[in-house]
């Protein structure tokens, strides 16, 4: 007997799961959750979605192939808010200093709105982090969602009343 292997999820079927990701967030975080994935699928409209819902955050990274170690930003989203993480932003040029954190390696911009990703030292930050990936983008074709990993135990997706 050959066995057989499974056909990959849908579109359809990746959408769905992602929307109930989503839906676990306050109505205000879900509406900025899901203008800024518009707004970066419109910017890398080739990069592969790579959907996380883990333990503390929620996190859509773009890459231009499946391996996470080639995405270059991610939206992070968490109870208390939703962040873009360049990757590699301890090494971009920041003259307007307004990437956050002190590690190694991932800086990130606090998202009040999505607006925030079409500001032109965003932009740069997006051009400058392309420029210096290992990896470009495929030049032509659409990017597709792929969900990476989803954690049975999880933070809460909502802020608690206190």
């Amino acid at each position: 007997m050959v066995a057989r292997r499974a056909a990959p999820p849908s579109l359809n079927d990746v959408e769905a799961q992602l929307k109930r990701f989503v839906d676990k967030f306050a109505p205000d975080h879900q509406r900025l959750i899901r203008a800024a994935r518009r707004t970066l699928r419109r910017r890398f409209p080739t990069a592969t979605e790579l959907a996380y819902d883990n333990y503390n955050f929620f996190v859509i990274g773009y890459s231009p192939t499946e391996r996470p170690s080639d995405a270059i930003v991610s939206i992070a989203a968490a109870a208390n808010g939703v962040g873009l993480c360049f990757i590699h932003g301890a090494r971009l040029p920041d003259p307007k200093k307004i990437l956050l954190g002190s590690g190694k390696q991932t800086r990130f911009i606090r998202l009040d709105s999505a607006a925030v990703l079409e500001r032109p030292e965003v932009e740069a930050l997006f051009a400058d982090a392309v420029a210096a990936a290992k990896t470009p983008f495929p030049a032509s074709g659409r990017g597709k969602l792929v969900v990476r990993s989803v954690s049975a135990k999880q933070r809460p997706r909502r802020r608690v009343p206190a």
